[in-house]
């Protein structure tokens, strides 16, 4: 399973979030799941309960933050693979370099 998530707080005293998305993103590579963050979100890969409890550790993490946290979450639920943070993107490549040959 992949979950790509965004947390962010609300309510906070300040608008800048880069702390609590640091505080996020320190839970994510803590938990040892493979793993990929961009600018917009955290994508993780594991079975259901290690996943989803690690994206309650990191709303719990960005609450400390605000008095209310947003999250939006994606999820690709596919049983019997493993290794799909980076397969996707290799069959992505692949399909590429194919559209790309002119031969």
């Amino acid at each position: 399973m992949l979950v790509a998530f965004s947390l962010a707080p609300s309510g906070a005293p300040t608008d800048s979030v880069h702390d609590a998305v640091a505080a996020a993103v320190r839970v994510v590579r803590e938990s040892g799941l493979p793993h990929h963050t961009d600018s917009m979100f955290t994508t993780i890969e594991g079975d259901w309960d290690e996943v989803f409890a690690v994206v309650k550790a990191a709303a719990d993490a960005v609450g400390a933050f605000g008095t209310r946290v947003s999250l939006v979450l994606k999820a690709d639920i596919r049983p019997g693979y493993s290794g799909e943070l980076t397969a996707k993107l290799d069959r992505l490549e692949a399909a590429m370099e194919q559209t790309d040959d002119p031969a």
